[in-house]
Parts: structure tokens; sequence; C-alpha cells
């Protein structure tokens, strides 16, 4: 369990003036995905993760627009997991022109080396599959970054151990704190001489079936928090645990057909083939042969397996995954082969979880025809991903450009999760200490996050907002004690404006600011040759 954090300091006449502060929401804000925090301090700039967004068109194109300040003025990246959208989009801040240090755990360092590869790598496969289709409006479709991309982000990995401070300069410290909710993930507390931010990141459940137990980390002034569940609790077995999963399983052993399971390569797979293992030794479910059809699940597996010190002191990782039967699908030739479903019946765990690429698309194109067959989803499914359609009822998803018909029977096994519930959220800001004078809840739904925060006020009596895309927030050092801080919403303009100088992209809302850094400060900014304006439409 982290300290207590140490109280800022009132400032005083003797006292040196403090650089100003501001935390800028660029991610997961109305959305699950994309998170990204932009903390500026003084002429320091901090971005605390780099997700990717996933789901509809209208989340994807962000990953597209230029990043809102120039990349090569962020000193420091600070991970809280691997998940990809909490670093996904490290690679394209890479090719755009950062160069400073990520840090994040070691655990975190070695998924995140997984998921990053296997990214570029399907990107790179989808530019190709597109182009080979037909399907795409771009000529030539294009990846948002590719696997040189990642060989040149892995570098900048640096580790760091939980429950220790990192000082990067400019009277800014940072601090990981076990969160629980996949292998490595942290909540990460910054000190700055403005005052404190903690960022939750994905806060895990408390009974975290193989990870050990998340911890409290040190309070903060101000705290953000996630909130994918922040309107509703999780469900509790009726009678058995996970008995969706088993019935769906028996029915359709029984009707000769397969069981399909997306689910998130990085500790998804690891719960899921706990829960089969489980069954199978309790005789819940017919002893199936069990594929994981997945390079990247696979790699975390085998992670998983070498952490003991991470585990549940009542998991063993020699046999918490042993489903007896286990085909770990590793080649490409392999997954072709189990693709085109000449076998039994069996049970397929693929990613990805929200079925938004990799190779569990071409187990739907096969399976979901077939009304023997079962897709059994396993957590949440985000707004625009097929595996939300295929939960709201869809009789057809569209793969690969073309249209394929439900008929497969579909299940919504939600035990699975791995995030606190609304419940579990206003528990986890109740323990911290000191109490957080204001609560940003970030990385949910706008239901869910303005939910979350109408119960911290009501049952915590902490003020608590649910911030918007791009908003601003500054911190006024000098009156901690009383001021609240100032939300300033990004302009209201149609196109984003950038501007090109020297090869270079700068967000033409921060120019002046980017090029001080870059040119180093003065009293004027003198510009010579041709600058090239480019107007991007929004979305």
């Amino acid at each position: 369990m982290g300290s207590a954090a140490r109280q800022p300091t009132s400032s005083t006449a003797s006292s040196p003036v403090a650089p100003p502060v501001s935390l800028a929401f660029l991610g997961a804000t109305e959305t699950v995905t994309g998170s990204k925090y932009l903390l500026t301090v003084g002429e320091r700039r901090v971005l605390v993760d780099c997700g990717q967004f996933q789901g509809e068109k209208a989340l994807r194109l962000r990953n597209w627009a230029a990043f809102p300040v120039v990349p090569a003025t962020i000193t420091d990246v600070l991970l809280t997991h691997a998940h990809l959208d909490h670093c996904g989009y490290l690679p394209a801040l890479v090719k755009a022109g950062f160069a400073g240090r990520i840090h994040c755990t070691p655990h975190t360092l070695e998924l995140a080396t997984i998921v990053l590869r296997d990214a570029g790598h399907l990107q790179e496969r989808d530019a190709e599959d597109a182009a080979a289709g037909g399907w795409s409006k771009h000529s030539p479709p294009r990846p948002l970054y590719d696997t040189q991309d990642v060989e040149a982000t892995l570098p900048l990995l640096s580790a760091v151990d939980f429950d220790t401070d990192l000082a990067l300069g400019d009277g800014i410290v940072a601090r990981w704190t076990r969160a629980g909710h996949i292998l490595g993930s942290a909540s990460i507390r910054v000190q700055t001489p403005g005052g404190s931010v903690l960022f939750s990141g994905d806060v895990g459940r408390i009974d975290h079936p193989v990870l050990r137990a998340r911890e409290v980390p040190p309070g903060a002034d101000y705290v953000v928090v996630e909130s994918t569940y922040g309107d509703r609790e999780h469900p509790q077995p009726r009678n058995l645990p996970h008995e969706r999963l088993a019935d769906a399983i028996r029915r359709t052993e029984q009707r000769g057909g397969s069981v399909l399971i997306p689910a998130f390569a990085v500790d998804r797979t690891e719960v899921v083939l706990q829960a089969l293992g489980e069954m199978m030794r309790h005789e819940r479910i017919p002893r199936l042969p069990v594929y994981v059809n997945s390079p990247m699940a696979t790699a975390a597996l085998d992670v998983y397996r070498a952490a003991a010190t991470e585990l549940r002191a009542d998991v063993d990782p020699r046999s918490a995954f042993d489903v007896g039967d286990l085909r770990e699908v590793r080649t490409a030739d392999e997954s072709r082969a189990l693709t085109q479903g000449r076998h039994g019946p069996a049970i397929i765990i693929s990613s990805s979880g929200m079925a938004t690429g990799g190779r569990v698309l071409h187990h739907l194109e096969r399976m979901l025809p077939d009304p023997r067959n079962a897709v059994v989803l396993t957590g949440y499914q985000a707004v625009g991903t097929r595996g939300r359609q295929l939960a709201e009822g869809a009789t057809r998803l569209k793969i690969h450009g073309q249209y394929v018909g439900v008929r497969a029977e579909v299940v919504m096994d939600d035990e699975f999760s791995v995030h606190a519930d609304a419940s579990d959220l206003v528990s986890w800001v109740g323990d911290l200490r000191p109490r957080p004078r204001l609560v940003f809840c970030t990385h949910g739904e706008r239901s869910s996050a303005e939910a979350l925060a109408a119960r911290l006020e009501k049952e915590l009596r902490v003020d608590a907002v649910a911030p918007r895309l791009d908003e601003v927030v500054t911190i006024d050092a000098g009156r901690l004690d009383t001021a609240l801080p100032t939300v300033l919403p990004a302009p209201a303009t149609a196109p984003n404006l950038t501007v090109a100088i020297d090869g270079r992209t700068y967000a033409a809302a921060h120019l002046e600011a980017d090029l001080r850094r870059v040119a180093g400060a003065g009293d004027d900014l003198v510009l010579t040759g041709t600058i090239t304006l480019r107007l991007t439409p929004r979305g």
C-alpha cells in the first residue's frame, strides 16, 4: 500500500513562484478508448497514456488528426498499462517526432512490446487486404503506423518499479501503484510544483481471479478516474460462476458446433482459460479441445506463466491455465487451417475482444452463418464495434468489405470484466487520502461518466465532473486551498488548422508556444521561407 501523500504547501512571499500547470483531456472522454492526458508544467509537457481510438468510424478518424501539440515538445510519456487503448498510439507519436522516454512497470514493458508489434503487423496486413479487396476509400490504403515505426518506439520504453518515486525533473515526480486490472497495470500519481494529479488508469476488481489485488495509491489534489462501468454494477452469479458460458458450450457441443470466444489477448484470454479449466475439472462442460488463435495472446500467456510473483497466492502458474487439450495457434498456416473448420466441436479463443480486427474476424466470417455454432462475448463492447453490434442483436456484420449473416447463437457472459464497477469505483475514490479536491470522470461513455460523477458528489461529497474532449484544466498553484480549476473548452472551429514548417506539422492553436519550445525563448519570432497551411476537416 502506498504511503500517504504530502499535502501541498501554501505559497509565501519568499517562496519561488510555481510554474503554471494545466491538464488537457486529449482522449477517453465520452468514450472508453484513446486515453491521453497532457500535463503541462511551465515549459514541460508530460503525456499520461497514449492510447489508440477504437470503435465507430468517427472515433477511429481521430487517430489520423494532427496531434494537438508538437510531439517533439513532449518530454515523457507515462503508461498505466499495456492495452491498446492506452498505449496503441505510441508508434504514431514517435513517427510524428516524439523522442523522449516512455515510463512503465516492467510487465507493462513486456506486454506493450508484444501488443505494439502485433498492432503494427495487423495494420500493415489490413492495409494490404484493403488494397487487394478494394474496400478502402484511400488509394493506396496506408496503415496508421507500420512495424518499422514500432521498432523505433520500443527502445524508448523504460521500466520503473511499483511504489518507487521517479523524478522527471523540474519538480515533477511520478509514482506507480498496483491497479490490479491486467499484469503490470498501475495508477500513476504525478506531483508537480503546482499540485498533484492521480490518474487511475483502468481500476481492477478487488477480486481479480488471477492477479494480486489492487492497492490504494497515495491521494492527490486532483484525480482522473475511469468510468467504464460508472453507471452499473457487475452481476452476481445466480448459482455457479459463468453458467451462461457453460450452458452455451454444452448446447453447442450437442448440436455439433464450435464456440468462438472473442477475447482481449492480454489478461482476458488468461482469465477465460482459467474459467474453462475449472469448469472442465468440475465436469460442468465437456472436455473439448481449446484453441488460442492469436500471436499476441500466446505471447502474453507466456508472460503470465512466468509472472509468479504478480499472481494471487492461490494461483499456480503451472496449472492455472491448464484446460487439458490446449492448442496454441502460433503460425499463419496453423491459423488458416483452423479457420477452415476441419475439426470437430471445439472452443476457439481469438482476439480482438470487441471483434475490431485480428484473426477473430476470419473465424466470424466462417462461423457466424452456421446456426450450430455459438459466439460468446466476454466483456464490455464499445460503441461502433462489431462486438457491440452482436450484443445488440445484429442480423449481419460487415467484415472485410462484405456482409456476413448472423445465424450462430450469440451469448453475453458479463462476469468476466476486470474493470471495477460503479460501487467499486466509488470505494476506490473514497479510500484515497487526502481526499481529492476535484475528480474528473473519464474513460466511459457520456452516461457512465456523468452517473459516476453524480454518485461521487452524493455519496462522498467530493466535487466531480465529466470533461469533454480537448478541454484544458488550469491549476492555480498559489490558491490550491480555495480555488477550483478553470475548465477552458477548445476553440469551436470547424477545421483543424495546421502549419507545416521545415517538415514539421504544428497545430495552429498552439503554434506560438510550440515554436518557442523548438527555437528557444525570445521576444520575437521571425519566420522565413515557405509556410504551408493545410486544412483538415474534423471527423
